[in-house]
């Protein structure tokens, strides 16, 4: 029988609903046979009883370029793509976001499979542009689109913009009470700090998506 696979090349052809499904298999486990057959079927779209007729000598090569998609040490913040018929746009001021966004983004982050509702809270359709400025809807909840079939170069570039900015936050904040002379700066405040506040990053998603979280 042959079998035809279409192993993703880029994060662009993976979706935030797959890489769910494999965190939710994969997570804390050794990458045994089980799991490179998982991984198989699930980023390639077969069955397992389909990963079975593959060539063992073709398995690990297979594994590795799928490993490889997570291992990259850049990511682009992507502000604006088109998905499900409608172009999205990131939260053009974050300054402006009320604080049901606030409040719902920060319970969203910290669980790997609720990210598909904290992308409902940072992305949402485009209701008027012009040249690279644009509007987006208002917020009414992180249900109302489901964005589990996001790719995750767009997943990713905005867990890497929201990392690069709490950790910009916490040095200027550090920075400025540093400098306050007048008021005195607890070591409780400052472990605090350093440890990160408000929006609840607490998973380390670095962490999950190299690849010690799917070895």
């Amino acid at each position: 029988m042959k079998l035809t696979l279409n192993i993703p090349e880029s994060l662009s052809e993976v979706t935030l609903d797959q890489y769910q499904q494999w965190l939710k298999v994969a997570e804390g486990k050794d990458l045994d046979n089980f799991l490179q057959q998982k991984m198989i079927e699930i980023f390639c779209g077969v069955t397992l009883k389909q990963v079975m007729l593959i060539k063992a000598k073709d398995i690990e090569s297979i594994v590795d370029q799928i490993s490889k998609l997570f291992n990259q040490k850049e990511n682009k913040f992507i502000d604006r793509f088109n998905y499900q018929d409608q172009e999205f746009g990131f939260v053009p001021k974050l300054d402006d976001m009320t604080f049901g966004e606030y409040v719902d983004l920060d319970n969203y982050l910290a669980d790997w499979q609720l990210i598909h509702k904290a992308m409902g809270v940072l992305f949402r359709p485009i209701t008027f542009k012009k040249k690279k400025q644009y509007l987006i809807e208002d917020y009414e909840t992180a249900d109302k689109y489901n964005m589990k079939q996001m790719t995750l170069d767009v997943v990713f570039g905005a867990m890497v913009f929201f990392w690069n900015l709490r950790n910009e936050l916490q040095k200027h904040i550090l920075n400025y009470l540093a400098n306050q002379t007048e008021v005195p700066i607890s070591q409780e405040l400052r472990d605090s700090l350093k440890n990160g506040v408000g929006i609840n990053l607490s998973m380390d998603w670095q962490t999950e998506t190299s690849y010690t979280s799917i070895k």
